[in-house]
């Protein structure tokens, strides 16, 4: 980043995991290879024991936080506990970017940039042109009206969850808060608490 030639600048969205999680059980069968891979990429990271013990075969570790206190889940759960807990390895993969962005050094944090989510669809303009302002570009009028027309369409389908069409994302934000039980929001509460805090969930 520090190559003169290189005029880089990183955007990093983020949006509320509460709503990632219900998105992310609407297309939980989709999601489930993905989710077992995010498990075990956290899995390889963890240190391991003594030399002597690295041949051994390690079992896949389950993030106890979100779903089951690590408990082998019901065959009708499979596919929540493994999407609750890749919630809770992406969580902390944000945790860990949230705190190096705040102790980078000023000629990093001029290049590097947050976006929630929910501050893009309510002000789709004022967050496009910040973005843009950021990346040193000018905002062409096809490109705003694009966002508006996505972020305000009149369509809204929450049972089709990879479908990019047009439709009104101020209902999508809040849809977590009809769909998730009170058990499920705790329990992603509790293991994405610190990320959320941050961000100002």
């Amino acid at each position: 980043l520090r190559e003169p030639g290189l005029n880089l600048r990183v955007v990093q969205l983020f949006r509320d995991p509460r709503a990632v999680h219900n998105s992310r059980l609407k297309a939980r069968q989709a999601l489930l290879r993905e989710s077992i891979q995010v498990l075990r990429s956290r899995h390889r990271a963890e240190p391991r024991g003594p030399p002597r013990q690295q041949h051994q075969q390690q079992p896949l570790l389950l993030p106890p936080g979100l779903l089951g206190g690590g408990r082998a889940p019901q065959p009708q759960h499979r596919a929540e506990f493994f999407l609750g807990g890749a919630l809770e390895v992406i969580c902390q993969a944000w945790l860990r970017d949230l705190l190096l962005a705040r102790r980078a050094p000023a000629w990093l944090r001029r290049r590097y940039t947050q976006l929630r989510y929910e501050d893009l669809v309510r002000e789709p303009r004022a967050q496009l042109r910040r973005l843009l302002r950021f990346a040193g570009l000018t905002v062409p009028p096809a490109l705003e009206a694009f966002v508006l027309n996505m972020t305000r369409g009149a369509a809204y389908s929450s049972d089709r969850p990879f479908l990019i069409s047009a439709r009104d994302a101020r209902e999508a934000i809040h849809a977590w808060r009809e769909r998730l039980s009170r058990q499920q929001v705790r329990q992603v509460e509790a293991a994405c608490g610190e990320a959320m805090s941050l961000l100002a969930y």
